[in-house]
């Protein structure tokens, strides 16, 4: 599994600004790692309260079960790194 400090610079580097809704199918993992890093992410309260998953167009994923195209992070995520 990336470790969450990874996928945040991941992140960083795929979006303009924190908040921006980055495509899932960017982060380069297959649809099956996608799901498991995204949803495992989703779980942990701590975490998912600053990943924002979203369906719009685009290759779709089941985060935690929920259809979501798109995610974006909040740039408090930082205070847990």
């Amino acid at each position: 599994m990336m470790p969450l400090r990874e996928l945040v610079a991941l992140y960083q580097s795929l979006a303009r600004a924190f908040g921006d809704p980055v495509p899932l199918s960017s982060f380069g993992l297959s649809p099956a790692e996608t799901e498991r890093l995204f949803s495992s992410y989703d779980e942990d309260y701590h975490i998912s309260r600053f990943f924002h998953f979203s369906d719009c167009t685009g290759q779709k994923f089941l985060i935690d079960g929920v259809p979501a195209t798109h995610v974006s992070l909040d740039a408090e995520i930082q205070t847990i790194l």
